[in-house]
């Protein structure tokens, strides 16, 4: 049923949810930002220059450009992935399986590259995948679906014969607009969220994933 594994990157391959948290508080914070003022939003996998833009609109600030608010809240992650990024529970194993049965993966992130690079070089795990998709590679970040059918056309698999981890409303509202099957890992807070009833299964860590369930 299934040819290829496509995979989100933050809050999927790595636990670097926290460190996006720090780096618009601390950053955008620190530029005079009321995170609690309306229009609230919640940014969760969407691209950074959605969530700078947004804030910028609705209260902007006198001095740094949102170019260059972004460059900072990407380095400030890119610096906490190399120093501390570690893999989400049951990933190392499940990629390793995955190779075994022969099943093309990629990875497909609304981060730009040098987060991905810096991802895969921290997790050693770049030999695993035969695409690896981000951002700059795209018109538009998820929840386009442009980002999942790139992957798709890279890894030579038709959308349908393909099965996505994602964590975020986004994510797995782009991956089915791409026409593939998605698994849900929400983060816990969000566990019991309607919204997620649009994925096709939904787990806690990939520990939990069964090929033998899922077939």
């Amino acid at each position: 049923m299934f040819q290829a594994v496509i995979f989100d990157m933050d809050g999927v391959l790595i636990d670097s949810e926290p460190l996006w948290h720090q780096a618009e508080q601390h950053i955008l914070g620190g530029l005079g930002i009321d995170f609690n003022k309306p229009p609230l939003l919640q940014s969760t996998g969407l691209t950074t220059a959605t969530v700078i833009n947004h804030w910028y609109q609705h209260q902007p600030w006198p001095t740094l450009s949102p170019l260059q608010v972004h460059q900072q809240i990407i380095d400030f992650v890119a610096s906490g992935v190399a120093n501390s990024g570690e893999p989400k529970k049951g990933l190392l194993t499940l990629l390793a399986d995955n190779k075994q049965r022969q099943l093309k993966m990629a990875v497909a992130t609304n981060s730009p590259q040098l987060l991905l690079d810096t991802t895969l070089e921290r997790l050693q795990i770049r030999h695993y995948f035969h695409a690896l998709c981000h951002l700059e590679l795209v018109k538009q970040g998820k929840p386009a679906p442009d980002i999942y059918l790139l992957a798709a056309n890279k890894l030579g698999v038709k959308p349908e014969h393909c099965l996505v981890f994602e964590d975020s409303f986004a994510g797995v509202s782009a991956a089915k607009a791409a026409g593939m099957t998605v698994v849900a890992i929400p983060a816990e807070h969000e566990w019991q969220h309607s919204k997620f009833a649009i994925a096709d299964y939904k787990i806690r860590c990939f520990s939990e994933f069964d090929w033998q369930q899922l077939c």
